[in-house]
């Protein structure tokens, strides 16, 4: 971790130390500030500032690289991550606003204005406690899915029916990619407020279902047969569980349930649409009969439809 550390503190680290310095520099070396030693000044605190979130950048990527690369549970590592991205973005917002507070100060005016606005500042925070309400909602909502472990980094998600896996969780918004790279943006009181499927909580194991619908005709027992056949061809299959039953039936047809199952979300919806095309590719071209069809008859002619109260068929003459 020691040489990882150094190397990230060596290149991220090395463009803010160098102004901060020069900057240092050049204002001891002044004799009469000024103007000039006024910019000095603020921008010895803006390297600085961008000094100290480099740092606490490096330290918390090094230590998750490490602790990821010796950890082999991927549901951990997510939660990990999730943690580690929303402690950052947390860390240089503190830093950002100590920095402009400490540059406002550095003003005189600034200063004998400061007095007047801590005596107002009750009545200020009231006022903007209740004009970000909402933005403070989703800010302590982004804290405790960070550290609730509702959602994480990677999970795979359903929201408004939509699914997807969470790419991104900030303070205010959680970004969600949907399977076909549509990019959802919400709010995370979202996720503490309403309820959404998370696919990948508990383990990314998931078990999938193939409906078909056939003739009351169909060799329900050589199907069978043959989704075990086909379910050893597919690499997506994890062997842990397969069957097929026959679960509904209707005047004309029968409905029958292949279960399946796969070691995440994409491996399942490949494995259901390959059981489901070569399921039906075998039915077309071995038994036919046992495919859906609907019964036709030719209609009666007008004036041949039997006598409503004798049943008597009419003369065709």
């Amino acid at each position: 971790m020691e040489t990882v550390l150094r190397s990230l503190l060596l290149r991220r680290c090395l463009p803010p130390l160098l102004l901060l310095l020069c900057a240092a520099g050049l204002k001891a070396f002044l004799r009469d500030p000024g103007r000039l030693g006024q910019l000095l000044t603020l921008v010895v605190i803006g390297a600085a500032a961008w000094l100290a979130v480099r740092i606490a950048d490096a330290a918390v990527e090094a230590s998750y690289g490490r602790y990821a690369a010796g950890n082999t549970d991927e549901a951990r590592v997510r939660r990990v991550r999730t943690q580690v991205e929303l402690i950052k973005r947390v860390v240089t917002a503190v830093v950002v606003v100590v920095a402009l507070a400490a540059m406002l100060l550095t003003f005189p005016a600034m200063r004998t204005v400061g007095a007047s606005m801590l005596a107002s500042a009750g009545v200020l925070g009231i006022v903007a406690g209740i004009a970000a309400q909402s933005t403070l909602g989703n800010l302590f909502a982004g804290l405790q899915i960070a550290f609730g472990d509702t959602v994480r980094i990677g999970d795979t998600v359903v929201v408004d029916k939509e699914w997807g896996k969470v790419e991104e969780i900030t303070l205010t918004f959680l970004v969600v990619r949907t399977w076909d790279e549509r990019r959802i943006t919400m709010p995370v009181s979202y996720f503490t407020s309403k309820p959404y499927e998370n696919w990948s909580r508990g383990g990314a194991e998931m078990t999938g279902t193939v409906f078909l619908h056939l003739d009351h005709r169909a060799p329900v027992a050589l199907l069978r047969e043959k989704l075990d056949g086909i379910l050893k061809e597919l690499p997506e299959w994890d062997g842990r569980s397969s069957g097929l039953v026959v679960t509904d039936t209707t005047p004309h047809t029968i409905q029958v349930r292949a279960v399946v199952t796969a070691k995440d979300a994409d491996d399942v919806w490949t494995l259901r649409c390959a059981v489901r095309e070569r399921l039906i590719a075998w039915l077309a071209a071995e038994h036919p009969y046992a495919l859906p069809r609907i019964a036709t008859s030719p209609a009666a002619e007008l004036g041949t439809a039997p006598d409503p109260d004798t049943g008597a068929e009419p003369d065709p003459e």
